[in-house]
């Protein structure tokens, strides 16, 4: 059987593409936060974006694509995350700071490796994007950024606990008094997430 993707009557479509594909994006991230991948459904998402359902297929070609959108969406943001970073210390508070900024999609990535999803990008185009992370580190270790005796490859895992301690663990915080969903709480995390990365320096 032929499975023919129908496109949704004109009237259904928003006059706006780009911003029915954001606003379908920005629900994913929720629905997949809170319900991973198998538990989410596209109606409840298309319901969040306020748009109809098919225009999921008939942009993102499904759920599965759609899910695949929202972390190549995140990986493209990666790079500007960083920019200004001056330090290994800034590097991690700005991914403590995003973190928090944007806990569901936190939450998704957190989900995939319960579920156990394949990461929808290509093998080698992941190890790519890692490799680099580690050859930064590196570079940064010969600076005197982070101790001689410290692995960059298991520096790098421990950093990204770090980054996602608060969205992963909110009890946690909250049991050492700390109230993780105000705005003050972010700042300070991001300040003290760089110092004591910062503390890591070779003496």
């Amino acid at each position: 059987m032929i499975f023919v993707r129908r496109s949704p009557d004109p009237e259904q479509r928003q006059r706006d593409p780009e911003r029915s594909k954001q606003q379908l994006l920005d629900a994913a991230v929720v629905e997949f936060g809170a319900h991973g991948f198998s538990g989410a459904r596209v109606s409840e998402i298309a319901a969040r974006a306020g748009v109809n359902k098919q225009l999921i297929s008939y942009y993102f070609g499904g759920k599965e694509g759609l899910y695949r959108a929202v972390a190549d969406r995140w990986r493209a943001g990666e790079p500007e995350l960083t920019a200004d970073a001056e330090s290994l210390g800034d590097v991690v508070g700005a991914y403590a700071g995003a973190a928090i900024a944007q806990p569901d999609m936190l939450r998704m990535l957190v989900r995939q490796a319960v579920e156990r999803i394949p990461d929808n990008q290509d093998e080698e185009g992941q190890r790519a994007r890692f490799r680099e992370m580690v050859e930064d580190i590196t570079r940064r270790q010969a600076l005197g950024e982070l101790a001689v005796d410290l692995d960059p490859r298991h520096a790098a895992l421990a950093l990204f606990g770090l980054a996602s301690a608060p969205v992963v663990f909110p009890q946690i915080a909250r049991a050492l008094g700390l109230d993780p969903d105000s705005e003050e709480f972010a700042t300070e995390y991001t300040d003290q997430t760089a110092k004591l990365v910062s503390h890591l320096k070779e003496d």
